[in-house]
This record gives C-alpha cells, sequence and structure tokens, in this order.
C-alpha cells in the first residue's frame, strides 16, 4: 500500500482555496500511484473555527466541500477532517470527525472522542465525544484511525497542580481489541516552543506501546495568533521516527506502508537545538499568514533604534518584504542620537523606507492643553505616557490614512509587569514579540545577524530604554531582564506560586514584587492585540484570569 502524507496550510472558512488545496494533492497522489492520501483535522474549513460552527451555512457548505472531494475519489482513497452533524437530538450539534473516503463514497467516519477543553483548546463548546470505536478496512489491512488528542490520553506537564491523565477513556484501548495494522492521526497541534519535544514523544510511546506504526499529518501554517508547524511524520512499531516532514511550511511526501519498518531517519528535524531558530521561523510565518489571510499587504511600526522595535522589523520585512513596509522614526527631546542613527541605519540596511517625525511639540500642546488641570502637581509617568501615547496617534494616523497595518512591538516581559502603555506602544494590528521574552529578543537579534550586521550592534549591545525621561533605563524600574525573565517563566508557564519560586533560591520580596506586577496587570493586557503565540502559555486566549479577582 503506497500511503501519501499531506501537510498544507488551510485558511479558516475558505472553502474554494481549501479544496483547491486538497483536489489538487489527490490528483498529485493519483498520479504517484498512491493508494491512500491523508489530510489534517479540520482540513476542510481550516482549525479552529470557533463560533463559525454555530453557524448553519458554514456546516453546510462544509458538506457542499466534503461532497466535491467525494466525487473526484475514483481509484483512490482519502482520509479529509470536517466537522459533520451529529443527528442525535441529544448531545451537541456536531462532531469533529475524520472521513474515509474511496472510489467515490463515505465508506467510514471516526469521530473525535478526547475534546481538549485546556489552553487554547475549547471544542467540548461545539462537539459531542465519540463513544463508538471501530477500524476501516482497506487492501487488505486494518486502520485505526486517531484524531489529534484521541492519542494524546497521557500527556506531558510542568506543573505540579496539572494531570498528565485528563480523560476517563483511551481511545487506543478501545481501537487495539480490533488488531489494526497501523495507526493514523490526523492533527491540528500548535507550535510551542517549550513543548518541542513533547508531540514526539507521544507518538514514539503510543507506537513502542501498541508495536503499531503510525502515520500522522499535522496541518500548517498560522491562523490569527495560532502557528502550526507542521512536522508530519511517520513511527515505526518499536517507536523509531521513520520520517519527517518540514516544519512550517506545506509538505507532502509518499510512502510504502511495507517499507516503513526498514527506514530510520538518521537526524530529526526536531532534533536541532536551536530552538532560537525555531521561534524565528514561527514568526515570520505568523506575520505573513496574518497578512496574507486578512488579504493585507503592508505594515508599518515605530523604530526606535531599540531591540524590539529591530527585531519586529528584520521579521516583517523577512515576512512580507522590504517594499511593503514603511517605518516611523518619532524622536522627542529625550531620544538619543544614536538611538536615530541606530534605526536609520537599520532601515537601510533593509531598504526599508522611513520618515523622521519630531513628536516633541505634539507632546507640548499636550501638555500645554493640560497645564491648568495639572497645576501644582509633579510630573510623573504621566508625563511618559503622553508622549508613548503621541507616537501612538501618528503611527495609527499613518494606519489609516495608508492602509499600512500598525505591528505592535512590546515583548512579554514588558506585558507581564505592565511596562507598556495603553493606547500608545501597546497599539497595534497584531504582536509580533508579545509572547516572547526580552532575554530570547536579543537572542533572535543575534541569529538574525548570525551572517552578518542586520542590526546595528549597538542596537544589541545598549542598556535598553524607553527613553520617555532623561538618563532612563528599564532596570530602573524593573529586575535584570536575565533575572525577571526567569521568574515570570516560573510563574506564568510553569505557574509556580511564590513559595515555590521562592524555593529555588529567589529571593521573596523580589518574587512578590514581579508577581504583584504581573497580576495587577492583567487589565492592560486585556486590552493588548492578538499576540502570535510560540510558547505552551501565551497572553490572550490561553491564558483567562478574570480582572476583577483578588487572590494572591
Amino acid at each position: 500500500m503506497k500511503i501519501a502524507l499531506a501537510q498544507l496550510n488551510y485558511h479558516i472558512g475558505n472553502f474554494e482555496k481549501n479544496i483547491s488545496k486538497i483536489l489538487e494533492k489527490i490528483e498529485e497522489a493519483k498520479n504517484d500511484s498512491v493508494d491512500l492520501i491523508i489530510f489534517s483535522e479540520m482540513s476542510v474549513c481550516g482549525y479552529p473555527p470557533q463560533d463559525l460552527l454555530e453557524k448553519k451555512s458554514f456546516i453546510d457548505q462544509c458538506e457542499e466541500a466534503i461532497e466535491d472531494i467525494v466525487s473526484n475519489t475514483k481509484n483512490i482513497a482519502v482520509i479529509i477532517g470536517s466537522p459533520t452533524v451529529n443527528n442525535n437530538p441529544k448531545g451537541k450539534k456536531l462532531y469533529n470527525s475524520a472521513l474515509f473516503i474511496h472510489d467515490g463514497e463515505i465508506k467510514f467516519i471516526q469521530h473525535k472522542t478526547l475534546l481538549p477543553t485546556y489552553d487554547i483548546f475549547d471544542e467540548y463548546r461545539y462537539f459531542e465525544p465519540n463513544d463508538k470505536f471501530s477500524v476501516v478496512e482497506f487492501k487488505g489491512k486494518k486502520i485505526a484511525i486517531t484524531i489529534c488528542e484521541d492519542l494524546w490520553d497521557e500527556q506531558p506537564v510542568n506543573n505540579a497542580f496539572a494531570r498528565n491523565q485528563l480523560y476517563l477513556v483511551s481511545p487506543m484501548e478501545k481501537l487495539i481489541e480490533y488488531k489494526p495494522d497501523f495507526v493514523i492521526n490526523i492533527a491540528a497541534s500548535p507550535f510551542s516552543y517549550t513543548k518541542i519535544w513533547g508531540r514526539k514523544n507521544i507518538f514514539i510511546r503510543n507506537a513502542k506501546k501498541y508495536k503499531l506504526p503510525i502515520f500522522n499529518v499535522n496541518q500548517v501554517g498560522a491562523q490569527t495568533e495560532l502557528i502550526f508547524d507542521g512536522g508530519s511524520m511517520v513511527i515505526n512499531s518499536d517507536g523509531t521516527i521513520a520520517d519527517e516532514l518540514k516544519l512550517f511550511t506545506e509538505d507532502y511526501k509518499v510512502y510504502k506502508l511495507d517499507d516503513i519498518k526498514k527506514k530510520k531517519l538518521k537526524k530529526h528535524l526536531l532534533e536541532d537545538p536551536d530552538v532560537i531558530a525555531k521561534i524565528h521561523d514561527a514568526l515570520i510565518l505568523g506575520v505573513r499568514d496574518y497578512f496574507k489571510k486578512m488579504n493585507l499587504t503592508k505594515a508599518t511600526l515605530g523604530l526606535s533604534g531599540g531591540i524590539d522595535s529591530a527585531v519586529t522589523l528584520v521579521i516583517a520585512s523577512q515576512a512580507l518584504g522590504h517594499e511593503n513596509i514603511r517605518v516611523l522614526l518619532l524622536p522627542s527631546k529625550f531620544s538619543s542620537d544614536h538611538s536615530i542613527a541606530d534605526a536609520i541605519k537599520l532601515a537601510d540596511n533593509l531598504g526599508v523606507r522611513y520618515d523622521i517625525i519630531n513628536i516633541q511639540e505634539v507632546v507640548n500642546s499636550f501638555n500645554e492643553s493640560l497645564q491648568s488641570i495639572f497645576k501644582g502637581l509633579k510630573q510623573d509617568i504621566t508625563e511618559e505616557n503622553i508622549q508613548a501615547r503621541a507616537r501612538g496617534t501618528i503611527l495609527m494616523a499613518l494606519s489609516n490614512k495608508l492602509g499600512h497595518i500598525l505591528l505592535n512591538t512590546s515583548n512579554k516581559s514588558e506585558s507581564a509587569v505592565g511596562y507598556s502603555t495603553l493606547y500608545g506602544d501597546m497599539a497595534g494590528g497584531i504582536s509580533v514579540l508579545g509572547d516572547v521574552y526580552k532575554t530570547d529578543v536579543y537572542k533572535l537579534a543575534q541569529h538574525i545577524n548570525r551572517d552578518k550586521e542586520i542590526i546595528p550592534l549597538h542596537s544589541i549591545q545598549k542598556p535598553p530604554s524607553a527613553e520617555l525621561r532623561p538618563d532612563q533605563k528599564d532596570s530602573d524600574s524593573l529586575p535584570d531582564y536575565e533575572i525577571l525573565d526567569k521568574i515570570l517563566f516560573e510563574y506564568i508557564e510553569l505557574q509556580k506560586q511564590c513559595e515555590e519560586i521562592t524555593n529555588d533560591g529567589w529571593e521573596k520580596s523580589l518574587v512578590e514584587r514581579i508577581i504583584n506586577l504581573v497580576d495587577s496587570n492583567e487589565y492592560k493586557r486585556y486590552q493588548a492585540p492578538p499576540i502570535i503565540r510560540i510558547s505552551s502559555k501565551a497572553f490572550g486566549a490561553g491564558r483567562r484570569i478574570p480582572l476583577v479577582a483578588k487572590f494572591n
């Protein structure tokens, strides 16, 4: 049996585009004499469709798309993912399903059993869990079809309060009773640099446990904040990896079932220790797909000469092309000459058009207008925020007038502790670095400069500063980022409490201060733009904290 894996980049709700991609690969598979071609979870409509699943017209189009695919399956079998209607009058209206189609007929449908409702997932909101199990027979082989989580009933955890077994049933324990010859897993598993090996180990462990080869097809591409990295794989029955598809790009490969046992990949794509390179590629994919799928082409940002805007500009340039970016340099009386020079040098290095608008007159006019209200009060962070908001207003004016989408340049460290200004430097259509800690932003800059100097070295080497008052440095208000980021990681990603973090050797008063900053600035993050997710616990949909909570 010849089996093809089709790892494609789908667009949620763009049925014409999605079905065109699927049919194109089906024809390619026919030309390659493939017996069975496999597509990823929810391939018909794109994942995650969220509340579009509550629209009857959306489900109608899914069904029409399936009919189109069915009519093109002569002499080939196809596995696709799609929502299907639950005809039982009780329970949720839909299933998350895998359809086995052959010779113009839907021969078998396997519904998803384990519906994740953690982190960014909320599948039980829409789908009824499956409770019936069987295998499909094809060309003398019994095939167990699973959908993403169905093969992940036991998961790695990094939180002492969490469980690694979230479900009461194991689909594979049910399916193994039918003595399948191999397992197929169609998935939409998002990228996280903190879990690069986690997904792979799940497949290895299951292949060993059940002594069966596994064919996994994962979605690739970005859907707003979520990055799907692809990396589809074939695992031998002894747990060795026979092959992997590419990361962060579409891919297609054909395998002979009988040859799988003889194959062993010498180097695994995910074994590369350079996590920063993967974050870099994920961010580029995130920006590119956000613009492409929103039918946008041009971007802008405020280029300050600092590290965050520099890295954001390089990523945007690589994702969209330098000709599609126009940036603004917005100095005030506190901006240093070297910051302006660094910003100009970077723009020149990338061939990006820039304009310089001094904001001091605008800031002065704000201060003069507020003089009577603020009479007798000392200058404080209010005046600093006026500068940030003046910049945000000018950037949004360019965005409105010229149609350039504003990229937010805030990093995760600053967002975590509220070191950012609402309606100022928090403005933007999408946050590029909002899930990247400051220390990793520096590592990204070094990765970008690995072959030649693109980002001026001075931007990397100088102490970070918002330049909103004389001789200001981030360290005036915050611990050194090397310290801050480690404590933030333990509190946010590992979800440790103050006592646990203190037991790791950190001073209690420092830990308490940082935790208080994180908790007290939830209201700011609630108003932030979508953040491209590259970790296991990004701000946004995957981290839901009530704004009015009083809890230590």
